[in-house]
């Protein structure tokens, strides 16, 4: 199967999963649970929720994991205080990275942005180097954009 597919199918998995519900901690367990399940290589898939001003441990599937880490610190901080998806090749050759899992060698970071704020970011651990290419970002980028909707979509609902 092609990479466009495979993502394709895995949006539509996500939209069924989160497009009717509003609690944003159950969306980021459910979405950790498909991604991790569904990713190939992958030794943990999590989110990380700004509060703060440092990210705080959220829904998560793998090894326990680093509780907090400071925004700018670590491949999660730099996607924060970057405003930016960061895709590591080899986090060992990441200036300042945070080894939770000795295990991993590539990340990829995506930040969940509400209204201009980032809230949260979507980590992405695995044990091959270079795991994640443009294909993949693209497609996990997809996936938190319809992330973002459902908490864009959980606040209309409350107001």
């Amino acid at each position: 199967m092609l990479k466009t597919d495979f993502y394709a199918q895995l949006i539509q998995q996500t939209k069924a999963l989160i497009g009717d519900e509003s609690d944003i901690i159950a969306n980021m367990a459910n979405v950790s649970a498909l991604l991790f399940e569904a990713l190939d290589k992958v030794n943990w898939v999590g989110f990380y929720r700004v509060i703060e001003e440092e990210l705080v441990l959220g829904p998560f599937q793998g090894k326990i994991a680093c509780i907090r880490i400071p925004i700018g610190k670590g491949v999660c901080g730099t996607a924060v205080s970057d405003k930016k998806t960061q895709r590591i090749a080899d986090v060992h050759q990441f200036s300042g990275h945070i080894a939770c899992d000795v295990a991993s060698n590539s990340e990829i970071v995506i930040p969940v942005t509400l209204n201009d704020k980032i809230v949260a970011v979507l980590d992405i651990d695995s044990i091959a180097f270079e795991r994640f290419d443009e294909e993949d970002q693209a497609g996990l980028e997809s996936i938190v954009a319809l992330f973002e909707q459902s908490i864009l979509n959980a606040q209309k609902g409350k107001s």
